[in-house]
Parts: C-alpha cells; structure tokens; sequence
C-alpha cells in the first residue's frame, strides 16, 4: 500500500523531443520549449493533484550544481554537472523506497527498465502525451460547465464576484487560444 500523494517524475528533455510541438519549438528556441514544457505540467499537475517533478539534465553544463524551482506545488529539477536526469531519478527512487506511488515518464528504456525494477510505474512519451490531451479536454469541459452554470448564479452572486469569475474564465480561454 502507498502513503501519500502519487509522484510523477518527467524526463523533461526527454518529453521534449518526443512531443511534435516541442521538438519544433526546441529547434528554434530550447528555453521556450522548456518554458511551454513547464506551463503545460503547471496546468497537469494543479488538476491531477500529484506531486510532479520535471527534470532537466544539466550534466553537460560545465560547473552546473543541482537547482530546484518551483511552480505553484511544481518542481524543476536542473541536475549538476555530470548528473542525467535519470541519474537523479534513480537517486531520488532509492531515497524514497517502495512505500510512495511513483510514476516517470519518458521513452528512455533503460531508465524505463530501472522504474520498473525498483516497484515503479512508467509512461512512455507517446502514452503521457495523451494522458495530457485528455486532462486538457477534461479542463476545458469543465470551464465551460462552470461558464454555463454562472448563468444560473447571477440571482446569488453579487455582481463584483460574478465579473471577477467571468474575467478570469475569459482570460484562462485566452491564454488557451495564444498556445494553439
């Protein structure tokens, strides 16, 4: 039995480079493939409710030390130099046993091999892809209910609260928009 919330560890190079819109935004500009990597996992993460560590391999960055930033409840790993993210996987599963729900997600096999071995879960590229694309079609089925449902409320909410709800629905559908 698992105590505690599910962790989601993402290879995030490694998702990068499998995922279309990624990889093409990566030929261009590494950072805003990272950057929209990140956005998308801020948004994952917030209505999955897991703990989901992205990680980033560093390893070739010389005089790199291990960086962590948050994101809301999400955390962005940067390994220090001569460290793969699997490296860091690796660690980090030993350090938390068998006793945590742990999922990674990545194509790398032998990292895939490793999970499996110690008791993990894993996802491949491909498959977290579209775990991804149907949270994101369950958000945005839920924007809208909530969007139609605020018509009923306009006799129990005051007019501010009502505003400020359809402000931001409105500005959640824009930020949508500009990703596509």
């Amino acid at each position: 039995m698992y105590i505690g919330k599910e962790y989601l560890f993402v290879d995030g190079y490694n998702i990068i480079n499998s995922w279309e819109e990624l990889q093409e935004m990566a030929e261009t500009s590494i950072e805003a493939a990272r950057q929209e990597l990140i956005d998308i996992m801020i948004e994952y993460q917030s209505y999955r409710d897991i703990n989901l560590i992205v990680v980033f391999d560093a390893y070739k960055v010389k005089g790199t030390s291990l960086r962590k930033e948050k994101y809301g409840q999400l955390e962005v790993v940067f390994t220090k130099e001569n460290e793969t993210a699997d490296t860091y996987i690796e660690r980090i599963l030993d350090e938390m046993g068998r006793i945590k729900k742990v999922t990674v997600a990545t194509s790398d096999g032998m990292l895939q091999q490793m999970i499996l071995s110690r008791g993990g879960l894993r996802l491949s590229a491909r498959e977290f892809y579209h775990l991804v694309k149907d949270t994101e079609i369950e958000i945005e089925r839920k924007r809208r209910k909530i969007s139609q449902n605020s018509i009923n409320y306009r006799g129990t909410l005051d007019t501010g609260t009502l505003d400020k709800l359809r402000k931001l629905m409105d500005d959640e559908g824009q930020k949508k928009k500009k990703k596509k």
